[in-house]
Protein backbone atom coordinates (compact mmCIF):
# COMPACT_ATOMS: atom_id res chain seq x y z
CA UNK A 1 0.00 0.00 0.00
CA UNK A 2 1.08 3.59 -0.99
CA UNK A 3 0.27 6.49 0.98
CA UNK A 4 1.32 10.20 0.39
CA UNK A 5 1.44 12.02 3.62
CA UNK A 6 1.18 16.06 3.37
CA UNK A 7 2.18 17.87 6.54
CA UNK A 8 1.98 21.81 7.05
CA UNK A 9 1.16 22.03 10.81
CA UNK A 10 3.68 25.42 11.10
CA UNK A 11 6.56 26.42 9.39
CA UNK A 12 7.89 23.27 7.39
CA UNK A 13 6.10 22.51 4.14
CA UNK A 14 6.79 18.69 4.03
CA UNK A 15 5.81 15.58 2.33
CA UNK A 16 6.30 12.05 2.38
CA UNK A 17 5.74 8.57 0.51
CA UNK A 18 5.23 5.84 2.92
CA UNK A 19 5.26 1.93 1.77
CA UNK A 20 3.02 -0.58 3.91
CA UNK A 21 3.19 1.41 7.10
CA UNK A 22 6.53 1.87 7.52
CA UNK A 23 8.86 2.09 4.65
CA UNK A 24 9.59 5.22 3.81
CA UNK A 25 10.23 5.71 -0.29
CA UNK A 26 11.20 9.31 -0.10
CA UNK A 27 10.60 12.42 2.12
CA UNK A 28 11.00 16.12 1.30
CA UNK A 29 10.86 19.05 3.75
CA UNK A 30 11.15 22.68 3.00
CA UNK A 31 11.93 24.42 5.99
CA UNK A 32 11.47 28.44 6.63
CA UNK A 33 13.95 28.95 9.07
CA UNK A 34 15.74 31.49 7.49
CA UNK A 35 12.12 33.94 6.40
CA UNK A 36 11.06 33.60 9.96
CA UNK A 37 14.68 33.43 11.91
CA UNK A 38 14.64 37.96 11.31
CA UNK A 39 12.00 37.94 13.60
CA UNK A 40 12.81 36.29 16.04
CA UNK A 41 9.79 33.50 16.02
CA UNK A 42 6.87 32.10 13.33
CA UNK A 43 4.91 34.62 12.04
CA UNK A 44 1.49 32.69 10.78
CA UNK A 45 0.61 34.30 7.50
CA UNK A 46 4.23 34.24 6.33
CA UNK A 47 4.17 30.67 7.00
CA UNK A 48 0.62 30.24 5.06
CA UNK A 49 1.77 31.78 2.17
CA UNK A 50 5.27 29.63 2.08
CA UNK A 51 2.87 26.46 2.05
CA UNK A 52 0.93 28.16 -0.67
CA UNK A 53 4.25 28.11 -2.80
CA UNK A 54 6.09 25.28 -1.46
CA UNK A 55 3.73 22.73 -1.41
CA UNK A 56 2.77 21.65 -5.24
CA UNK A 57 6.73 21.79 -5.19
CA UNK A 58 7.61 19.57 -2.54
CA UNK A 59 4.12 16.98 -3.42
CA UNK A 60 5.83 16.96 -7.10
CA UNK A 61 9.38 16.11 -5.99
CA UNK A 62 8.47 13.51 -3.37
CA UNK A 63 6.77 11.44 -5.86
CA UNK A 64 9.74 12.13 -8.48
CA UNK A 65 12.32 10.73 -5.80
CA UNK A 66 9.60 7.79 -4.89
CA UNK A 67 9.74 7.55 -8.87
CA UNK A 68 5.51 7.08 -8.78
CA UNK A 69 2.97 8.55 -10.65
CA UNK A 70 0.06 9.72 -8.25
CA UNK A 71 -2.38 7.11 -9.94
CA UNK A 72 0.14 4.88 -7.94
CA UNK A 73 -1.64 5.77 -4.90
CA UNK A 74 -3.88 3.84 -2.87
CA UNK A 75 -4.62 6.91 -0.48
CA UNK A 76 -3.49 10.14 0.95
CA UNK A 77 -2.81 11.39 4.33
CA UNK A 78 -2.83 14.62 5.57
CA UNK A 79 -2.10 16.30 9.16
CA UNK A 80 -5.40 18.14 9.92
CA UNK A 81 -4.18 19.28 13.73
CA UNK A 82 -3.46 20.76 16.14
CA UNK A 83 -1.43 23.67 14.49
CA UNK A 84 -1.47 26.73 13.06
CA UNK A 85 -5.17 27.06 11.41
CA UNK A 86 -4.20 28.39 8.07
CA UNK A 87 -1.20 26.64 7.54
CA UNK A 88 -3.74 23.43 8.06
CA UNK A 89 -5.92 24.28 5.46
CA UNK A 90 -3.59 24.51 3.11
CA UNK A 91 -2.46 21.04 3.31
CA UNK A 92 -6.26 19.68 4.33
CA UNK A 93 -7.60 21.52 0.97
CA UNK A 94 -4.73 20.48 -1.12
CA UNK A 95 -5.23 16.68 0.11
CA UNK A 96 -8.76 16.63 -0.73
CA UNK A 97 -8.03 18.19 -3.36
CA UNK A 98 -5.87 15.32 -4.75
CA UNK A 99 -7.72 12.78 -3.02
CA UNK A 100 -11.24 13.26 -4.94
CA UNK A 101 -9.33 14.02 -8.76
CA UNK A 102 -7.69 9.99 -7.77
CA UNK A 103 -10.94 9.05 -6.12
CA UNK A 104 -8.79 7.69 -3.04
CA UNK A 105 -9.40 7.74 -0.14
CA UNK A 106 -8.31 10.41 2.56
CA UNK A 107 -6.55 9.70 6.18
CA UNK A 108 -6.97 12.51 8.61
CA UNK A 109 -4.07 12.75 11.04
CA UNK A 110 -3.47 14.20 14.48
CA UNK A 111 -0.56 16.04 14.36
CA UNK A 112 0.36 14.47 18.46
CA UNK A 113 -0.45 10.90 17.35
CA UNK A 114 2.03 11.36 14.19
CA UNK A 115 5.25 12.17 16.50
CA UNK A 116 3.97 9.67 19.23
CA UNK A 117 3.73 6.80 16.00
CA UNK A 118 7.20 8.03 14.50
CA UNK A 119 8.90 5.27 16.20
CA UNK A 120 7.71 2.56 14.30
CA UNK A 121 9.12 3.86 11.30
CA UNK A 122 12.86 2.90 12.89
CA UNK A 123 13.55 -0.53 12.30
CA UNK A 124 13.81 -1.39 15.47
CA UNK A 125 10.73 -0.30 17.68
CA UNK A 126 9.67 -0.86 21.29
CA UNK A 127 6.33 -3.38 22.23
CA UNK A 128 2.91 -1.81 23.88
CA UNK A 129 2.66 -0.14 26.12
CA UNK A 130 4.89 2.41 26.30
CA UNK A 131 5.05 5.92 27.91
CA UNK A 132 5.72 8.56 25.02
CA UNK A 133 7.64 12.14 25.86
CA UNK A 134 6.29 14.15 23.24
CA UNK A 135 8.71 17.43 23.02
CA UNK A 136 8.34 20.50 20.04
CA UNK A 137 8.02 23.84 19.56
CA UNK A 138 4.36 23.65 20.49
CA UNK A 139 4.01 21.04 22.65
CA UNK A 140 4.97 18.94 25.54
CA UNK A 141 2.92 16.03 26.66
CA UNK A 142 3.36 12.93 28.02
CA UNK A 143 0.84 9.87 27.34
CA UNK A 144 0.67 6.34 28.50
CA UNK A 145 -0.04 4.71 25.47
CA UNK A 146 -1.75 0.85 24.91
CA UNK A 147 -2.13 -0.09 21.15
CA UNK A 148 -2.11 2.44 17.88
CA UNK A 149 -5.23 4.10 18.65
CA UNK A 150 -5.10 2.94 22.66
CA UNK A 151 -3.61 6.03 24.88
CA UNK A 152 -4.19 8.35 27.45
CA UNK A 153 -3.08 11.59 28.28
CA UNK A 154 -0.94 11.52 31.64
CA UNK A 155 0.08 15.34 31.67
CA UNK A 156 0.48 18.25 29.54
CA UNK A 157 2.50 22.09 30.06
CA UNK A 158 0.34 24.47 31.80
CA UNK A 159 2.12 27.49 30.32
CA UNK A 160 4.93 27.45 27.25
CA UNK A 161 6.31 24.03 25.48
CA UNK A 162 9.60 23.24 26.18
CA UNK A 163 11.05 24.21 22.21
CA UNK A 164 8.72 27.67 22.98
CA UNK A 165 10.77 28.28 25.98
CA UNK A 166 14.38 27.40 24.11
CA UNK A 167 13.11 29.94 21.41
CA UNK A 168 12.40 32.59 24.18
CA UNK A 169 15.10 32.21 26.16
CA UNK A 170 17.76 32.46 23.01
CA UNK A 171 15.84 35.55 22.44
CA UNK A 172 16.43 36.88 25.89
CA UNK A 173 20.18 36.08 25.32
CA UNK A 174 20.47 37.85 21.66
CA UNK A 175 21.38 34.18 20.05
CA UNK A 176 18.82 34.13 17.23
CA UNK A 177 16.50 31.82 16.01
CA UNK A 178 15.23 28.57 15.90
CA UNK A 179 16.34 28.57 19.95
CA UNK A 180 17.00 24.75 20.07
CA UNK A 181 20.09 24.14 18.37
CA UNK A 182 21.53 27.56 19.46
CA UNK A 183 21.42 27.10 23.26
CA UNK A 184 22.66 23.53 22.58
CA UNK A 185 25.59 24.41 20.95
CA UNK A 186 26.78 27.30 22.89
CA UNK A 187 25.97 25.18 26.19
CA UNK A 188 28.98 22.81 25.31
CA UNK A 189 30.88 25.71 26.48
CA UNK A 190 29.48 26.40 29.64
CA UNK A 191 29.44 24.80 33.06
CA UNK A 192 26.10 24.53 34.92
CA UNK A 193 24.95 24.73 38.54
CA UNK A 194 26.84 28.28 38.90
CA UNK A 195 23.35 30.05 38.24
CA UNK A 196 20.78 27.71 39.72
CA UNK A 197 17.27 28.37 38.29
CA UNK A 198 14.51 26.58 39.16
CA UNK A 199 13.38 23.19 38.28
CA UNK A 200 8.97 23.42 38.10
CA UNK A 201 6.67 21.11 39.22
CA UNK A 202 8.86 18.31 41.24
CA UNK A 203 5.77 16.62 42.56
CA UNK A 204 5.65 13.32 42.90
CA UNK A 205 2.25 11.71 41.19
CA UNK A 206 2.04 15.30 38.96
CA UNK A 207 2.69 14.72 35.73
CA UNK A 208 1.59 18.16 34.25
CA UNK A 209 4.83 20.66 33.20
CA UNK A 210 5.76 24.28 33.55
CA UNK A 211 8.04 25.99 31.90
CA UNK A 212 7.17 29.88 32.24
CA UNK A 213 8.78 29.92 35.54
CA UNK A 214 12.10 29.09 34.46
CA UNK A 215 11.52 31.17 31.10
CA UNK A 216 10.66 33.87 33.86
CA UNK A 217 13.95 33.11 36.10
CA UNK A 218 16.06 34.18 32.67
CA UNK A 219 14.88 37.06 32.23
CA UNK A 220 15.16 38.13 36.32
CA UNK A 221 18.62 36.86 35.89
CA UNK A 222 19.75 38.83 32.96
CA UNK A 223 18.24 42.32 34.45
CA UNK A 224 19.49 41.67 37.65
CA UNK A 225 22.88 40.88 36.50
CA UNK A 226 23.94 43.07 33.52
CA UNK A 227 25.11 42.84 30.46
CA UNK A 228 28.86 41.00 31.55
CA UNK A 229 26.98 37.62 31.69
CA UNK A 230 27.88 34.36 30.48
CA UNK A 231 25.51 33.08 28.02
CA UNK A 232 27.21 30.19 28.00
CA UNK A 233 26.52 29.23 31.63
CA UNK A 234 23.47 30.70 31.16
CA UNK A 235 22.72 27.93 28.23
CA UNK A 236 24.09 25.73 30.30
CA UNK A 237 21.91 25.70 33.23
CA UNK A 238 18.67 26.21 31.22
CA UNK A 239 19.28 23.32 29.05
CA UNK A 240 20.13 21.29 32.27
CA UNK A 241 16.92 22.31 34.08
CA UNK A 242 14.98 21.46 31.34
CA UNK A 243 16.40 18.10 31.04
CA UNK A 244 16.11 17.69 34.92
CA UNK A 245 11.74 18.30 34.75
CA UNK A 246 11.79 16.04 31.90
CA UNK A 247 13.42 13.18 33.08
CA UNK A 248 12.05 13.47 36.51
CA UNK A 249 8.40 13.47 34.78
CA UNK A 250 9.02 10.05 32.35
CA UNK A 251 10.15 8.32 34.85
CA UNK A 252 8.23 8.71 37.18
CA UNK A 253 5.11 7.74 34.97
CA UNK A 254 7.48 4.52 33.90
CA UNK A 255 7.95 3.68 37.91
CA UNK A 256 4.37 4.20 38.86
CA UNK A 257 2.55 2.16 35.61
CA UNK A 258 5.41 -0.01 35.19
CA UNK A 259 6.13 0.58 32.38
CA UNK A 260 9.76 -0.05 30.84
CA UNK A 261 9.52 1.25 27.62
CA UNK A 262 10.07 5.20 26.47
CA UNK A 263 9.42 6.74 23.26
CA UNK A 264 11.06 10.77 23.13
CA UNK A 265 9.60 12.26 19.81
CA UNK A 266 9.22 16.08 18.56
CA UNK A 267 11.07 18.20 17.40
CA UNK A 268 13.31 18.99 20.32
CA UNK A 269 13.90 15.12 20.53
CA UNK A 270 16.48 15.93 18.28
CA UNK A 271 18.47 17.96 21.19
CA UNK A 272 21.75 15.60 21.40
CA UNK A 273 22.29 17.07 25.51
CA UNK A 274 18.57 15.56 25.88
CA UNK A 275 18.84 12.73 24.07
CA UNK A 276 21.85 11.57 25.56
CA UNK A 277 21.27 12.52 28.97
CA UNK A 278 17.42 10.73 29.30
CA UNK A 279 19.38 7.61 27.71
CA UNK A 280 21.98 7.55 30.45
CA UNK A 281 19.35 7.84 32.99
Amino acid sequence: MLILGIETSCDETAAAVVKDGNEVLSNIISSQVDIHSKYGGIVPELACRNHIENLPVVIRKVMDEAKLGMSDLDGLAVTVGPGLIGALLIGVNTAKGIAYSLNKPLIPVNHLEGHMLSIFLEKKSPEFPFIALIISGGHTDLYFVRDFTDYSVLGRTRDDAVGESFDKVARMLGLGYPGGPIIERIARDGTSGDIKFPRPMLVKGNFDFSFSGLKTSVRNFLANNGKGVNKTDIAAEFQAAVLDILSFKVFQAAEISGCGNIVVAGGVAANNFLRENLIRA
